[in-house]
């Protein structure tokens, strides 16, 4: 199983935006972020996640372990608390959709300071308006 940890960040909110991933694989970290733009720091979570999903799909990893510390994303992805803000509902969609051709999949909130690693990747995502690796970014849902 794949562990990635996962963040968001928006600074504003909404304002200028990004997503962290700090994965952990066969012994190996490997990290990712991604700039989004100007956003909510909800939907950058979101993002963070579909972004990990997208990586994973890349890299052929079927039993993924996330690791979040959004409770809302969380709880949502999990089906205790319903997606009522329309702009997060095609991302939560989405979402569902990746995670449905899983193995295994399973999410877990866990405190901020647990979470240091992909926290910091979004950051630098805002920092420095960029984003590494390519072609994993998430596609943005329209008035979100």
């Amino acid at each position: 199983m794949v562990t990635l940890s996962i963040d968001g960040a928006a600074r504003g909110n909404p304002g200028p935006a990004g997503y962290g991933i700090a994965a952990e694989a066969d012994g190996e970290t490997l990290e990712a972020w991604g700039y989004i733009g100007e956003q909510t720091n909800n939907v950058a979570e979101y993002c963070a996640l579909l972004a990990a999903l997208n990586l994973a799909r890349k890299k052929g990893w079927s039993r993924l372990r996330v690791r979040s510390d959004s409770q809302l994303l969380v709880r949502q992805i999990e089906g205790s608390y319903k997606v009522k803000n329309e702009g997060l509902r095609p991302l939560h969609g989405r979402a569902r959709a990746l995670i449905s051709r899983l193995e295994a999949f399973a999410i877990e909130h866990v405190p901020r300071a647990q979470n240091k690693a992909a926290d910091k990747l979004a950051n630098r995502a805002v920092d420095e308006r960029s984003s590494q690796p390519k072609g994993i970014n998430p596609i943005l849902a329209k008035g979100s």
